[in-house]
């Protein structure tokens, strides 16, 4: 997301092309309190500020860290506190980074075996061809 290079404000559909989060998405967020009220132009539409764009750029990791709806909504009630949570917003992403820190490392052991795997049978490959090309 190219947020410094925002001027202004923007309307849902170029907020929607700039996040990759549909509209019917942002209004969801919106009404579900993920996304505080959005200010509205004089023609009552939406109109996304900067700063906007940014939280949505930090719910947008914390979904692809695989944080569930129900962890992010905790983090911007607690955002909404203010400063009096900062010590629980920090204990909440430090459970989750301890999360995504497992399941990483799950996946890098997979992705290991998986090496091994594509190893094997590339020098299984190799053995074959190797032989056919002796037999012509």
């Amino acid at each position: 997301m190219a947020i410094e290079r925002i001027d202004g404000t923007l309307t849902i559909a170029e907020t929607s092309e700039l996040t990759g989060l549909s509209p019917s998405t942002l209004r969801y967020y919106e009404r579900i309190g993920l996304i505080d009220g959005v200010e509205r132009g004089p023609d009552g539409r939406r109109r996304y500020q900067a700063a906007d764009l940014a939280w949505m750029a930090f719910l947008l990791r914390l979904r692809t860290t695989g944080m569930p709806i129900q962890g992010m909504l905790a983090f911007a009630e607690l955002r909404r506190g203010g400063d009096a949570t900062v010590r629980a917003r920090l204990e909440l992403l430090r459970r989750h980074q301890a999360q995504v820190r497992r399941e990483y490392e799950a996946v890098m052991r997979s992705l290991d075996a998986i090496d091994n795997k594509i190893a094997h049978y590339e020098r299984l490959v190799e053995e074959r061809d190797g032989d056919s090309g002796r037999q012509a």
